[in-house]
This record gives structure tokens, sequence and C-alpha cells, in this order.
């Protein structure tokens, strides 16, 4: 009697309890938010190694494995604390167990910022990880309230230096040489800026509802592909002069691909959505986040032949 009441009991934790709380719909949203930022973070690590390429100093394993985990927290904290315009451009989210996602995330970057402690520049690590928070959260002190998400490209330009200037610390930490470092952070200043502004074209409705300013609203879909182009030509021409010059490592595969690539992601994914098939999806993922993969890959093959 007391077994078969035990076993009863046993069963109504699994039909009432933790499986009841987390049902396959909430499971699988929280899977969902989980791995939503791990090609960023995996793109982040990558894009460290090019920098270290780019500046002529060797490659440290731990650094790029630490800043892409800091990557990872970053833009898990932001899917994780939820916002507004959250609930239209990314539906698949909602219902995810948000505290998983933030506790997750916070194991991430003290593991990204162990990894970075052990190469002597943890300090880098609080720079991402601060303007995160206030990005995707905001500062409220009574009255005062401060949120760097909005503006006319605010967020795009917070996007770009932020992670510029991590990719560009990391990778030049403990250089002498400045030029070279500012080189590398304007480069991939502009590229994410521009990237961030690729994927607000994808947003526009749900930044429209939450009464964000982003620059595909507020100045036209045809003038923000304008001022892209620009920026993008503009970048590559810089950082092609300094490669001819010497200022940094001889790398002409990085800079075509990139310029190609990006040329073709401003063509193709600047006009809002209504509908995308998942084959272009699973393209603009590759041209965008998957873009540092394929140079790596590139470059490890052009090596591989001449060698």
């Amino acid at each position: 009697m007391n077994s078969n009441a035990e076993i009863g009991n046993f069963t109504n934790i699994f039909k009432h309890g933790w499986l009841y709380k987390y049902s396959w719909p909430d499971l699988s949203a929280t899977l969902a938010l989980l791995k939503s930022s791990a090609l960023v973070a995996f793109s982040g690590a990558l894009r460290v190694h090019l920098a270290f390429i780019l500046l002529q100093v060797q490659s440290s394993l731990l650094t790029c494995i630490g800043g892409g985990l800091v990557v990872y927290t970053v833009y898990t904290l932001d899917r994780a604390l939820e916002s507004e315009e959250d609930s239209v451009n990314r539906q698949e989210l909602n219902g995810s167990r948000r505290g998983v996602g933030l506790a997750v995330a916070l194991l991430a970057f003290v593991a990204g910022l162990y990894l970075l402690a052990k190469e002597g520049i943890f300090m880098l690590a609080f720079l991402p990880f601060i303007t995160g928070y206030l990005y995707s959260k905001g500062l409220k002190i009574g009255k005062f309230s401060f949120k760097l998400k909005g503006g006319l490209g605010g967020k795009n330009l917070v996007v770009g230096v932020t992670w510029g200037a991590f990719i560009a610390g990391l990778a030049g930490f403990g250089s002498d040489h400045l030029l070279p470092i500012f080189l590398v952070f304007a480069f991939f200043g502009v590229k994410l800026f521009i990237n961030s502004t690729i994927y607000d074209f994808k947003d526009m409705k749900g930044d429209t509802f939450a009464g964000i300013r982003t620059l595909p609203v507020c100045l036209g879909m045809k003038n923000t592909r304008y001022l892209l182009t620009c920026l993008h030509l503009l970048s590559h021409s810089l950082l092609a002069f300094a490669l001819v010059q010497g200022m940094i490592a001889f790398e002409p595969l990085i800079v075509l691909y990139s310029l190609f690539s990006g040329l073709i992601c401003i063509l193709n994914y600047t006009k809002q959505e209504e509908e995308v098939l998942p084959s272009q999806k699973i393209e603009r993922t590759f041209l965008v986040d998957g873009e540092s993969t394929s140079i790596v890959g590139l470059r490890l093959a052009a090596r591989a032949l001449m060698g």
C-alpha cells in the first residue's frame, strides 16, 4: 500500500512538477535561446584570430576561445533580457526560460574571464559585458534612465565601436604599434556596424512596433543601403592601402573575400522582409555570421595548396 502510494506520488511529480513546468514547447524555445548565439560566438572567436593575423602577432587559442565566450555571453544576455521588439523579431524564443539563458550566459562569462585572465587581459572582457547590459536593459535610477539601445543608428554605433575595440584590444594587447591596432579596430568596427544594420532590415517590423528609430526605419531602405555601401568601400580601401604599405600583414585574401561578401550582403539583404525562405536564411547566415569561418577556411586551403 505504501509502496503504491510512493509510486503514485512519484508519477504525479512527473505529471505536474518539473516536466509539466518544462513542457516541450518551453524546452524547445529554451534550447533555441541557448543556441541562438553559438554561431555569433564562434564567428567572434575567429574574428579575434583574424585580427592576430592582420597585426602579425602569434595567435593565442586561449584568447580566441575566451573572446568567443564573452561574445556568447553578451548576445545571450541580450536575448534573455526580454525586450519588447523581441516578441516580434524573435518569436521562436517566446516561452523560453529566460532564467536558464541568464545562468548559462553568466557561466560562459566566468569561463571566458578565466581564460582571458590566464593571458593577462581579463579587464577587456568587462567592456562588452557592461556595454551589453546598458544596451539590452539600460540603467534606471529614480527618474533618470539611460539605455544604449535606440536612437538614429546609435545601437549600430555601439555594436561597431564595442566589438571593434574588443577584437583589436585582444589581438593587439601589449603591442607598441598603435596605427595597425587602430586600422584593425576601424575594419572590424565598420564591418560589425554594417552587419548589425543589415539585421535591422529583417527586424524593421519589431523595431517600429517598439519605437526604436533604426537607420532603415528613419532613413529609408535606399538611403541606408547607400550609406552602408559607402562605409564598406571606404573601410576596405583603407585596409587595402594599409596592406600595400606594409602597415598590416599582406593578406589580400582576407580583404578581397570580405569586400565581395559584404557587397553581396548589402545588395541582397537590405530589403524589408515579409517572408523569408529557409534557403535565404541559411545564405544570409553563411555570408554575415559565417564570413570569418569562410575566410579562415579559404586561407588554410590556399596555404596548403601553395605549400
